[in-house]
């Protein structure tokens, strides 16, 4: 389906924020508590294109955020009304908050001016995390969302964020989600409504244009 703006006319490198989503080793890295949705980031190359944006973004000047999910040892602040939440106590991998597992995964890199967003509760990294207040405070207009999973926190990311004004758009192979047609369902029937629809290659050349060489 077709993206609803060109996503060009969104793109300005001073309104516009790249936002990872649970890259994180302990979920899309080797050792990650789920298996499934690892390789599916990892073998789709949507992993591998999370970490081409992101380096573009650098090259550009556009803001990075890196939105991680973790929690305390102890569990204080934890959410527990949804059986996601539950099954996630007993994962043998545990995001905790200082840990390996919580740490960005290569080969995402994070550079000095990007910020990490950290949250205890709930399924968006937008829901009650300040984040919202930081993409105010940044100028942000312009919400590039990438990551995982398509099940769940991605289009949680992307409803919260058209919500609170923003314009979404979603490099649809820069996220994954289990099974693989899941996610392409996921894209085409309900966030193309939602958000501008693009590719990695479109976008690299939007947040870092290259360079026009000196006149001879």
């Amino acid at each position: 389906m077709a993206a609803y703006q060109r996503v060009g006319d969104l793109l300005d490198p001073a309104s516009t924020v790249l936002l990872t989503v649970e890259c994180q080793r302990g979920v899309v890295g080797p050792d990650a508590a789920l298996p499934e949705l690892a390789r599916a980031a990892r073998s789709s190359g949507a992993l591998g294109n999370v970490a081409r944006l992101v380096a573009a973004a650098h090259r550009g000047g556009v803001q990075v955020i890196h939105a991680v999910a973790e929690r305390r040892p102890d569990g204080r602040g934890a959410s527990r009304n949804a059986r996601l939440f539950r099954a996630a106590e007993r994962l043998p991998v545990r995001q905790l908050s200082g840990s390996t597992a919580v740490r960005i995964a290569p080969p995402v890199e994070v550079a000095e001016e990007d910020l990490v967003v950290r949250r205890l509760h709930g399924l968006s990294p937008l829901g009650a995390t300040g984040m919202d207040a930081l993409l105010r405070n940044l100028g942000c207009r312009t919400l590039v969302v990438t990551g995982v999973s398509a099940n769940v926190a991605i289009p949680n990311t992307v409803f919260d964020a058209v919500n609170l004004g923003y314009t979404a758009v979603v490099p649809a192979d820069a996220i994954a989600g289990v099974p693989a047609a899941y996610t392409a369902a996921m894209i085409r029937h309900t966030l193309s409504l939602v958000a501008t629809i693009t590719t990695t290659d479109e976008m690299l050349g939007l947040l870092a244009p290259p360079r026009r060489g000196r006149p001879q």
